[in-house]
């Protein structure tokens, strides 16, 4: 599943930072703290792999 927004695939990489190790969890704030529980490493890495090229900064919630 590809990232939708620039945002989303920026925390996508934070949360799979700290999922392996590489960045203490506690750093982690808002949607990348609720992610790296909810989410698989694959399913991260699938956001996090996303080109930022085109897409917005952020995605409105409708």
């Amino acid at each position: 599943m590809p990232a939708k927004s620039k945002a989303q695939q920026m925390a996508a990489g934070a949360t799979l930072s700290a999922k392996r190790g590489e960045r203490k969890k506690s750093s982690l704030k808002g949607a990348s703290r609720e992610m790296v529980d909810s989410m698989s490493e694959k399913e991260l890495h699938d956001l996090a792999a996303t080109k930022q090229k085109g897409k917005p900064a952020h995605v409105s919630h409708d």
